[in-house]
């Protein structure tokens, strides 16, 4: 983040403060991979500290370094599926053998302690929140162009071609549903697309949006 975006940020939202007593909005961040949610994500993070991020459930185990209960909530099958049976999750998936998902419960009792809420989600999750929780605030990030987003994919230098060529598929499929979402942000600048998705966020946080 730049110093300049830094003083845009600072001096036209800084003040910017959520009524008391008002319940909490649920934020929800999709984009194909490599369009730049992740760092998008974080930029919100760091200007709103007090938003609660959704932290997943799955089933598989902890990778070296990772923490329970920071990085995921990691627990048995056996539990997972429970929670299926008992309707614990407001979206799960299978992920290469492994389940994932979210508790509806956290969901509900933040948000109504007035907390906002920011999930980083795909779009088949997306859809299954937005089907439990309706008044979710919906921004789907778009790359400016797909053939920047294959250039994005190839930079990383992290995936092989198998695999880039998955995620160029799904990316098609995905950016295909973006009319389901509420905004759509196009990341052509960095800077600007988190000054301006800040600014959306203010805009809700705020009430201003709502009037």
């Amino acid at each position: 983040m730049t110093d300049h975006m830094k003083k845009t940020l600072s001096s036209d939202m800084g003040a910017e403060k959520q009524p008391k007593n008002k319940k909490g909005r649920l934020f929800i961040l999709s984009a194909p991979s490599g369009a730049g949610k992740t760092t998008l994500c974080m930029a919100v993070r760091q200007h709103f500290p007090d938003f609660a991020y959704s932290i997943s459930y799955t089933t598989r185990l902890p990778r070296s370094g990772e923490n329970d209960g920071q990085d995921y909530h990691f627990i048995s099958k056996e539990e997972f599926q429970a929670g299926i049976q008992n309707n614990r999750w407001v979206e799960w998936a299978v992920v290469h053998e492994h389940f994932y998902g979210t508790s509806s419960q956290w969901i509900k009792d933040t948000l109504t302690t007035g907390k906002n809420v920011l999930m980083d989600i795909d779009v088949q999750g997306a859809r299954q929140i937005v089907a439990r929780f309706p008044d979710s605030i919906t921004i789907f990030v778009m790359p400016p162009a797909f053939e920047e987003l294959e250039r994005r994919l190839m930079s990383r230098d992290s995936d092989d071609p198998d695999t880039i060529t998955v995620r160029l598929k799904n990316a098609r499929t995905e950016i295909a549903q973006k009319d389901e979402y509420n905004h759509v942000l196009v990341n052509d600048n960095l800077d600007e697309a988190i000054i301006e998705l800040i600014s959306l966020f203010n805009g809700y946080i705020t009430g201003k949006k709502d009037q």
